[in-house]
């Protein structure tokens, strides 16, 4: 039995999981996309991976940068995910939305972001339309407080919620 591109999306499409934007700079330029490919590999030494279609300028950008950060969206951050998004948008106008700052790579980290990860590649792997980076975590910023999440779910965003813990009858 064959699986198809479109049989695989929709099943995908299942799969929750957070919405980031990634960015780079170095001599190839400042760039950032939207992207949910994006996972923890170990904490020793601390690296995640991320995944980049090979027809995304950011690719590019981030194996001659060598450098990426994964900053990680909060609910409030819908329009900067969307804006990262849409591949018709220039890169400055992307930036142009939000607080920027750099931690030890030197790429863009969202200040709002509840947490951006600073990672230098470590190792870039070509599987299928996609290159797979590894990053060692060079840097990290925590933001105070705990934001609701921002997931993609279903093609569209969703909301993640801290509930009220619910005390149970008799307890």
């Amino acid at each position: 039995m064959s699986v198809t591109q479109q049989a695989f999306r929709a099943a995908m499409s299942h799969l929750a999981a957070a919405v980031n934007v990634i960015t780079t700079d170095g001599e190839a330029g400042r760039g950032g996309m939207t992207a949910s490919a994006v996972c923890s590999v170990t904490d020793t030494p601390p690296t995640l991976l991320t995944c980049i279609n090979h027809s995304a300028r950011l690719n590019g950008m981030i194996k001659r940068n060598g450098v990426f950060c994964v900053n990680v969206l909060a609910a409030a951050h819908q329009d900067i995910s969307s804006l990262f998004a849409n591949s018709r948008e220039n890169m400055a106008a992307r930036f142009a939305r939000g607080s920027w700052s750099r931690l030890a790579t030197g790429s863009p980290v969202l200040e709002e972001a509840p947490v951006s990860f600073d990672c230098r590649v470590v190792q870039a792997v070509e599987a299928g339309t996609h290159t797979v980076f590894l990053g060692e975590v060079a840097g990290l910023r925590v933001t105070e407080g705990e934001p609701d999440g921002l997931v993609y779910f279903r093609r569209g965003y969703r909301q993640i919620v801290t509930l009220p813990v619910a005390v149970l009858p008799g307890a």
